[in-house]
């Protein structure tokens, strides 16, 4: 079955006022749109259009009462789709494990906290690895920690550049940060992330904010005065040194799993995610952060920018496969070629570029950017043609 479904997108401020709109050909509102959620959340469940034959407003009405309709024997949707469209950066976060989840989420159920309380860190028992493909031409992002060696170096380029300008007291601040990167490190980026974090820092994010804001520009001058303009004051700024910054070209992903340290910056994207609200923030947000439950889900390892290469799967399709089971993404791109792949699950298809025909074994639609189907597993293929490009969103749950 092929039900159309569309949902409004979430004004959170950091959202651009015109990409998710220019992708849908309409009008921008004005206001910011950051994410176009599409999937069965509670939060913003995607809406059904009428006439579908469903009989139900949205999907999570209908996998409530429906689950064996909805092709959902378990009745539950395992992963969310999401247009997200950054003008700023988002908060500094991580995501537990399904173990950490799990623990949380009964440890704060034992405690009484209400699941909307906005201290809880443990909304649901789930994790919430992601995945996120860039659909502008860059998209740009912090993930993961570096080695502390890369930044120490950019650490010395800033006292040198303090020295240099008579900033005494800055270049203090700074040599005081250089002097605990010595050791393992991971021990060594679990330390000084507690300290910043933990401490009273303010004196060495103004040293970092004032000295980065005259020195050569590099990828970590540019991302602490980016971060500056929006949270003058924030720790986050100088955590900032020690994690990865990467530009995605369009079409390039990356994979999010539990406990990368990570903080979207700007860009317009597709982002997949397990259906979780477990985010554990670490600065760069107004909402609730908790330091000492952050760093017991971080993973401290260094590790290359972790970039998600696509598998090509067949002329025209390419399959985003991170190492979870909750998602997997398909990319069909088609112009003077048909693409099929072949569907065991449930599955929501959004239209990314131009027009396309989708056809599986039952249903037939025609979508243009920006239109999205839920699409049960008796479809048991999906076949694309047309001039576009098109994500497909399915699990092996």
């Amino acid at each position: 079955m092929f039900v159309a479904i569309e949902n409004t997108p979430r004004p959170y401020a950091w959202g651009s006022t015109t990409a998710i709109a220019e992708l849908q050909g309409r009008t921008p509102s004005g206001e910011p749109e950051a994410e176009l959620w599409l999937g069965a959340h509670p939060g913003s469940p995607s809406r059904i259009f009428a006439g579908s034959g469903v009989g139900y407003a949205d999907l999570a009405e209908w996998i409530a009462h429906e689950p064996d309709s909805a092709g959902l024997s378990g009745g539950r949707l395992p992963f969310l789709l999401k247009l997200l469209a950054a003008e700023t950066p988002l908060s500094l976060q991580a995501h537990p494990s399904p173990e950490q989840a799990e623990a949380g989420f009964d440890r704060e159920n034992a405690a009484e906290i209400p699941v909307d309380a906005p201290h809880r860190n443990y909304k649901d028992a789930f994790h919430k690895p992601e995945l996120v493909v860039a659909l502008s031409e860059t998209y740009d992002a912090l993930c993961g920690f570096r080695p502390v060696a890369d930044a120490a170096a950019d650490i010395d380029a800033l006292i040198a550049v303090a020295d240099d300008n008579g900033h005494g007291l800055a270049a203090a601040e700074l040599r005081g940060l250089r002097e605990r990167l010595d050791g393992d490190d991971a021990e060594v980026l679990q330390s000084v992330i507690q300290y910043l974090l933990g401490s009273d820092v303010s004196a060495l994010v103004s040293a970092v904010t004032d000295v980065a804001a005259s020195a050569p520009l590099t990828p970590a001058v540019d991302t602490v005065r980016l971060l500056a303009e929006h949270y003058a004051g924030d720790p986050g700024i100088v955590v900032s040194l020690f994690v990865n910054r990467v530009t995605l070209k369009r079409g390039e992903a990356l994979s999010l799993p539990s406990g990368n340290i990570h903080a979207y910056l700007h860009g317009f994207g597709v982002e997949l995610m397990a259906a979780s609200d477990n985010v554990l923030r670490g600065g760069l947000t107004p909402k609730h952060v908790d330091v000492p439950e952050l760093l017991t889900v971080l993973d401290f390892t260094p590790v290359p920018v972790p970039y998600l290469e696509p598998k090509r799967v067949s002329d025209g399709v390419d399959l985003f496969a991170p190492d979870v089971p909750d998602f997997e993404l398909y990319r069909m791109s088609v112009h003077d070629n048909d693409a099929t792949v072949d569907l065991q699950k449930a599955a929501i298809a959004v239209v990314t570029r131009g027009e396309v025909d989708l056809t599986g074994a039952q249903g037939a639609a025609t979508l243009t950017a920006g239109q999205a189907l839920y699409i049960t597993p008796d479809e048991t293929a999906l076949s694309v043609s047309g001039d576009g490009e098109v994500f497909v969103a399915t699990s092996r749950l």
